[in-house]
């Protein structure tokens, strides 16, 4: 049977063979280092899947086991008292100066073998959204997402045009002329993007509104929807466009084709940018796709919407909050601001040190919480 260690290091290649991720990127997600990185997939794509797979370390020979007194000496303390490596190390070589006593890695092995040993829970490895490498080996597993700038129809009102892309295939999947950013517009468009073409792994923005806020973690009712929903939020770097470059480069070629001169006003505005979808994606080609029309690249995701989310399932040691229509969560004694965003929704918490706290959001942690100062800190500091 695989170990969880097993299964760790097979999904960290599965993840860097999609091209999605860097080294750097996938090293920080897993919690190892790059030389660790690169000696997993280096063992995987010369010896196969399966020399990932837990090996014995146990030498032939054992010139240095720990004498059956001192292994006894030392389990009779920790039945009497139940001190740990540390301790039973100090108190041995106390009362017996003359013993080689061994040391504190070899009492904990010697513990564990023998059932002694209170193992701490394996903690799980959260998402942190954030800016990645813009690679992709596939439709839709990055939508960069955009408002193009904003601009007066004929009758005076403005016109924000939502863009969304498929990064893989460039598809324009959707261009649409809104009156505003608020996300009481944007959210529907969503929607109907979602229902036509099913979800994408993540969707990549800007940190401007209705994407992102300067408050915790930068959440906002959007993105909150898109986590329930399964999707990976990243954010490009402020002031960055060219970390979204390619997306902003369709954006120009609109500008040009479907906005100069606008139209007289909204509704004949979105018949224009419709033409330009479409001429963008079955009309024109492109010189990326070797020539290929995005149309003929694209394929629709087979990750479907659904209107009714699953609720959040965090496990068992973790606390669970219900956020207030104030925005706030009650721990202990405490009362503590987190977002408006989160208005009725269940966030777990996870204890990794005394009165330290994570702060979840299903698979995301979106900071940490210092009970003893009240302090919360975002995900960028965690």
């Amino acid at each position: 049977m695989e170990t969880d260690a097993t299964k760790q290091r097979k999904q960290f290649y599965r993840d860097y063979a999609s091209g999605q991720w860097s080294m750097s990127d996938l090293c920080d997600r897993y919690g190892i280092s790059r030389p660790t990185g690169y000696k997993w997939v280096q063992r995987i794509e010369h010896e196969g899947m399966h020399a990932v797979s837990d090996r014995s370390r146990a030498p032939a020979r054992h010139p240095n086991q720990t004498p059956e007194l001192i292994e006894r000496k030392i389990l009779a303390l920790r039945e009497r008292y139940g001190w740990g490596a540390t301790k039973l190390r100090q108190i041995i070589q106390r009362k017996h100066p003359a013993w080689r006593v061994p040391a504190r890695s070899t009492i904990n092995e010697l513990l564990d073998r023998h059932g002694k040993l209170r193992k701490n829970r394996r903690r799980r490895i959260w998402k942190h959204p954030g800016t990645v490498r813009l690679e992709t080996a596939g439709p839709n597993q990055i939508w960069p997402a955009d408002f193009k700038g904003q601009f007066k129809t004929g009758d005076g009102n403005y016109c924000y045009p939502l863009t969304v892309t498929d990064h893989f295939s460039r598809m324009l999947l959707l261009c649409k002329g809104l009156d505003s950013v608020r996300v009481e517009g944007t959210r529907p468009a969503f929607r109907g993007l979602f229902r036509e073409y099913g979800l994408p792994d993540a969707i990549r923005t800007d940190n401007g509104a209705p994407f992102a806020s300067g408050g915790i973690c930068g959440l906002t009712r959007l993105n909150v929807w898109w986590m329930k929903l399964g999707i990976i939020h990243q954010r490009i770097r402020p002031a960055s466009p060219q970390q979204n470059g390619q997306h902003e480069r369709m954006h120009r070629d609109l500008k040009r084709e479907a906005t100069r001169p606008p139209a007289d006003n909204l509704k004949k505005q979105q018949r224009l940018l419709d033409q330009f979808q479409h001429r963008y994606n079955h009309e024109r080609p492109h010189d990326a796709l070797g020539g290929d029309f995005p149309a003929d690249r694209w394929t629709p995701s087979r990750k479907e919407y659904t209107s009714r989310p699953k609720p959040p399932n965090y496990p068992g040691h973790f606390e669970v909050r219900r956020v207030s229509a104030c925005g706030t969560f009650r721990m202990k004694s405490g009362q503590y601001y987190l977002s408006k965003a989160l208005l009725g929704e269940d966030v777990g918490f996870e204890e990794i040190d005394d009165e330290i706290w994570n702060i979840v959001y299903y698979n995301t942690i979106l900071g940490r919480i210092d009970l003893k100062t009240g302090k919360i800190t975002g995900n960028e500091k965690v």
